[in-house]
Protein backbone atom coordinates (compact mmCIF):
# COMPACT_ATOMS: atom_id res chain seq x y z
CA UNK A 1 0.00 0.00 0.00
CA UNK A 2 1.31 3.49 -1.05
CA UNK A 3 2.02 5.08 2.20
CA UNK A 4 0.63 8.45 0.57
CA UNK A 5 -3.43 8.08 -0.31
CA UNK A 6 -4.72 9.81 -3.24
CA UNK A 7 -7.46 12.47 -2.56
CA UNK A 8 -9.50 13.85 -5.11
CA UNK A 9 -11.59 16.77 -4.77
CA UNK A 10 -14.98 17.67 -6.69
CA UNK A 11 -14.59 21.45 -7.91
CA UNK A 12 -17.45 23.05 -9.54
CA UNK A 13 -15.06 26.54 -10.42
CA UNK A 14 -11.91 27.93 -9.63
CA UNK A 15 -12.74 29.04 -6.53
CA UNK A 16 -13.23 25.42 -5.16
CA UNK A 17 -9.95 24.28 -7.51
CA UNK A 18 -7.68 26.82 -5.69
CA UNK A 19 -8.96 25.91 -2.22
CA UNK A 20 -9.02 22.33 -2.75
CA UNK A 21 -5.44 22.48 -4.03
CA UNK A 22 -4.30 24.31 -1.06
CA UNK A 23 -5.43 22.14 1.32
CA UNK A 24 -3.26 19.26 -0.28
CA UNK A 25 -5.52 17.66 -2.92
CA UNK A 26 -4.03 15.93 -5.53
CA UNK A 27 -6.50 15.58 -7.95
CA UNK A 28 -9.72 17.57 -8.71
CA UNK A 29 -12.86 15.80 -10.34
CA UNK A 30 -14.08 18.34 -12.37
CA UNK A 31 -17.94 18.89 -12.53
CA UNK A 32 -21.44 21.41 -13.12
CA UNK A 33 -24.37 20.95 -11.88
CA UNK A 34 -24.37 18.73 -8.32
CA UNK A 35 -28.08 18.74 -8.18
CA UNK A 36 -27.93 16.59 -10.82
CA UNK A 37 -25.09 14.30 -9.83
CA UNK A 38 -22.44 16.15 -11.68
CA UNK A 39 -22.56 17.15 -15.10
CA UNK A 40 -20.13 17.92 -17.73
CA UNK A 41 -18.47 21.40 -17.28
CA UNK A 42 -18.22 24.24 -20.03
CA UNK A 43 -15.18 24.70 -21.53
CA UNK A 44 -14.79 27.92 -20.33
CA UNK A 45 -15.02 26.69 -16.79
CA UNK A 46 -12.40 23.64 -17.31
CA UNK A 47 -9.90 26.29 -18.74
CA UNK A 48 -10.20 28.84 -15.97
CA UNK A 49 -9.67 25.96 -13.63
CA UNK A 50 -6.59 24.53 -15.47
CA UNK A 51 -4.99 28.28 -15.49
CA UNK A 52 -5.67 28.23 -11.88
CA UNK A 53 -4.30 24.99 -10.56
CA UNK A 54 -1.73 22.50 -11.35
CA UNK A 55 -2.76 19.47 -10.03
CA UNK A 56 -4.51 16.54 -11.90
CA UNK A 57 -8.11 17.57 -13.44
CA UNK A 58 -10.50 14.70 -14.14
CA UNK A 59 -13.40 16.22 -16.70
CA UNK A 60 -16.94 14.46 -15.96
CA UNK A 61 -18.51 13.42 -19.70
CA UNK A 62 -22.17 13.09 -18.35
CA UNK A 63 -24.97 15.21 -19.88
CA UNK A 64 -28.08 14.23 -18.00
CA UNK A 65 -29.45 13.61 -14.49
CA UNK A 66 -29.13 9.16 -14.13
CA UNK A 67 -26.56 6.44 -15.66
CA UNK A 68 -28.16 6.37 -19.54
CA UNK A 69 -25.93 7.78 -21.83
CA UNK A 70 -28.77 9.36 -23.53
CA UNK A 71 -27.26 10.92 -27.01
CA UNK A 72 -24.04 9.35 -27.86
CA UNK A 73 -22.98 12.04 -30.04
CA UNK A 74 -23.12 15.01 -27.24
CA UNK A 75 -20.71 13.20 -24.89
CA UNK A 76 -18.26 12.30 -27.95
CA UNK A 77 -18.52 16.25 -28.79
CA UNK A 78 -18.14 16.91 -25.08
CA UNK A 79 -14.86 14.54 -25.21
CA UNK A 80 -13.75 15.85 -28.51
CA UNK A 81 -13.89 19.63 -26.90
CA UNK A 82 -12.40 18.94 -23.81
CA UNK A 83 -9.59 17.14 -25.26
CA UNK A 84 -9.26 20.60 -27.76
CA UNK A 85 -9.08 22.31 -24.68
CA UNK A 86 -6.18 20.32 -23.37
CA UNK A 87 -8.27 17.66 -20.88
CA UNK A 88 -6.12 14.64 -20.49
CA UNK A 89 -8.25 12.45 -17.90
CA UNK A 90 -12.04 11.88 -17.74
CA UNK A 91 -14.52 10.46 -15.66
CA UNK A 92 -17.79 8.49 -17.40
CA UNK A 93 -19.95 5.64 -17.27
CA UNK A 94 -23.29 4.21 -18.61
CA UNK A 95 -25.83 1.57 -18.00
CA UNK A 96 -28.02 -0.32 -19.94
CA UNK A 97 -31.91 0.04 -18.58
CA UNK A 98 -30.68 -3.47 -16.70
CA UNK A 99 -28.45 -2.58 -15.19
CA UNK A 100 -25.42 -4.21 -17.69
CA UNK A 101 -22.93 -1.63 -18.83
CA UNK A 102 -23.64 0.33 -21.64
CA UNK A 103 -20.61 -0.78 -23.71
CA UNK A 104 -21.26 0.60 -26.79
CA UNK A 105 -21.83 4.04 -25.61
CA UNK A 106 -18.20 3.54 -23.85
CA UNK A 107 -16.38 2.77 -25.98
CA UNK A 108 -17.44 5.09 -28.45
CA UNK A 109 -16.37 7.73 -25.93
CA UNK A 110 -13.28 6.29 -25.22
CA UNK A 111 -12.31 6.22 -28.72
CA UNK A 112 -12.91 9.77 -28.72
CA UNK A 113 -10.05 9.87 -25.56
CA UNK A 114 -7.44 8.28 -27.59
CA UNK A 115 -6.11 6.47 -24.89
CA UNK A 116 -6.75 9.65 -21.98
CA UNK A 117 -6.85 7.68 -18.47
CA UNK A 118 -10.31 7.79 -17.27
CA UNK A 119 -12.40 6.86 -14.12
CA UNK A 120 -15.75 4.97 -14.35
CA UNK A 121 -17.81 6.30 -11.65
CA UNK A 122 -20.60 5.51 -9.57
CA UNK A 123 -22.81 3.77 -12.16
CA UNK A 124 -21.01 0.64 -10.83
CA UNK A 125 -23.13 1.25 -7.68
CA UNK A 126 -26.21 0.63 -9.82
CA UNK A 127 -24.79 -2.28 -12.01
CA UNK A 128 -26.51 -5.31 -11.54
CA UNK A 129 -23.90 -7.10 -11.55
CA UNK A 130 -20.01 -5.35 -10.11
CA UNK A 131 -17.94 -8.58 -11.54
CA UNK A 132 -19.50 -9.03 -14.83
CA UNK A 133 -19.40 -5.19 -15.52
CA UNK A 134 -15.46 -5.16 -14.13
CA UNK A 135 -14.67 -7.66 -16.89
CA UNK A 136 -16.40 -6.77 -19.60
CA UNK A 137 -14.94 -2.91 -19.54
CA UNK A 138 -11.02 -4.62 -18.05
CA UNK A 139 -9.25 -4.52 -21.62
CA UNK A 140 -10.68 -0.87 -22.69
CA UNK A 141 -7.92 1.72 -23.18
CA UNK A 142 -7.11 3.99 -20.19
CA UNK A 143 -9.32 2.74 -17.34
CA UNK A 144 -7.61 3.16 -13.92
CA UNK A 145 -10.08 3.63 -11.80
CA UNK A 146 -13.44 2.99 -10.23
CA UNK A 147 -15.01 5.55 -8.55
CA UNK A 148 -17.11 3.71 -6.00
CA UNK A 149 -18.89 3.37 -2.36
CA UNK A 150 -19.29 -0.50 -2.69
CA UNK A 151 -23.10 0.35 -2.78
CA UNK A 152 -25.53 2.54 -4.51
CA UNK A 153 -26.63 3.53 -0.67
CA UNK A 154 -23.19 5.12 -0.07
CA UNK A 155 -19.89 3.54 2.00
CA UNK A 156 -21.18 2.77 4.97
CA UNK A 157 -23.44 -0.09 3.66
CA UNK A 158 -20.56 -0.59 1.11
CA UNK A 159 -17.85 -1.68 3.02
CA UNK A 160 -17.79 -5.34 2.59
CA UNK A 161 -17.96 -5.02 -0.59
CA UNK A 162 -15.07 -1.97 -1.07
CA UNK A 163 -12.83 -4.63 1.07
CA UNK A 164 -13.73 -7.81 -0.79
CA UNK A 165 -12.77 -5.64 -4.29
CA UNK A 166 -9.54 -4.30 -2.66
CA UNK A 167 -9.04 -8.06 -1.71
CA UNK A 168 -8.70 -8.66 -5.20
CA UNK A 169 -6.57 -6.42 -6.43
CA UNK A 170 -4.51 -7.41 -9.58
CA UNK A 171 -7.34 -10.86 -10.83
CA UNK A 172 -8.67 -10.11 -13.96
CA UNK A 173 -11.35 -7.22 -13.53
CA UNK A 174 -9.78 -6.02 -11.07
CA UNK A 175 -6.66 -3.93 -11.98
CA UNK A 176 -8.19 -0.57 -11.84
CA UNK A 177 -7.63 1.42 -8.62
CA UNK A 178 -10.57 1.95 -6.31
CA UNK A 179 -11.13 5.20 -5.54
CA UNK A 180 -13.88 5.44 -3.06
CA UNK A 181 -16.12 8.01 -2.43
CA UNK A 182 -20.65 8.52 -1.86
CA UNK A 183 -21.19 9.62 1.51
CA UNK A 184 -17.54 8.92 2.86
CA UNK A 185 -16.57 9.72 5.95
CA UNK A 186 -13.41 10.16 8.37
CA UNK A 187 -14.51 7.24 10.43
CA UNK A 188 -14.25 5.48 7.26
CA UNK A 189 -10.86 6.10 6.19
CA UNK A 190 -8.89 3.40 8.85
CA UNK A 191 -11.13 0.14 8.20
CA UNK A 192 -10.24 0.80 4.19
CA UNK A 193 -6.66 1.98 4.85
CA UNK A 194 -6.40 -1.16 6.49
CA UNK A 195 -7.97 -2.99 3.70
CA UNK A 196 -5.50 -1.68 1.11
CA UNK A 197 -7.41 1.12 -0.41
CA UNK A 198 -5.08 4.16 -1.05
CA UNK A 199 -7.51 6.52 -3.31
CA UNK A 200 -10.46 9.04 -1.55
CA UNK A 201 -13.16 11.05 -3.50
CA UNK A 202 -14.86 13.41 -1.45
CA UNK A 203 -17.83 16.30 -2.13
CA UNK A 204 -19.67 17.14 0.37
CA UNK A 205 -17.08 16.27 2.97
CA UNK A 206 -14.85 19.42 1.60
CA UNK A 207 -18.20 21.83 2.31
CA UNK A 208 -18.61 21.85 6.12
CA UNK A 209 -20.85 24.82 4.96
CA UNK A 210 -23.21 23.00 2.48
CA UNK A 211 -22.81 22.67 -1.57
CA UNK A 212 -23.83 26.54 -2.06
CA UNK A 213 -20.49 27.38 -0.35
CA UNK A 214 -17.33 26.54 -1.73
CA UNK A 215 -14.65 24.12 -1.12
CA UNK A 216 -13.54 24.91 2.42
CA UNK A 217 -9.03 24.74 2.23
CA UNK A 218 -9.26 23.61 6.24
CA UNK A 219 -11.81 20.75 5.37
CA UNK A 220 -9.61 19.45 2.26
CA UNK A 221 -6.28 19.92 4.92
CA UNK A 222 -7.84 17.91 7.69
CA UNK A 223 -8.65 14.74 5.43
CA UNK A 224 -5.19 15.30 3.69
CA UNK A 225 -4.01 14.40 7.16
CA UNK A 226 -6.41 11.70 8.09
CA UNK A 227 -5.12 9.86 4.67
CA UNK A 228 -1.71 10.39 5.49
Amino acid sequence: MSNRALLEVIALDVEDAVAAQAGGADRLEVITDMAADGLTPSRETFAAIRSAVDIPLRVMLRKADGFAAGDVSRLVEAAREMRAEGATEFVLGFLNPDGSPDLAAVEAVVAELDGCRWTFHRAIDRAADRDQLRKALADLPGLDTYLTAGSAAGVSEGLPVLLAEAARAGEPGYGARILVGGGLGLAHVPGLRAGGVDAFHIGGAARPSGWDRPVSAAAVAEWREALG
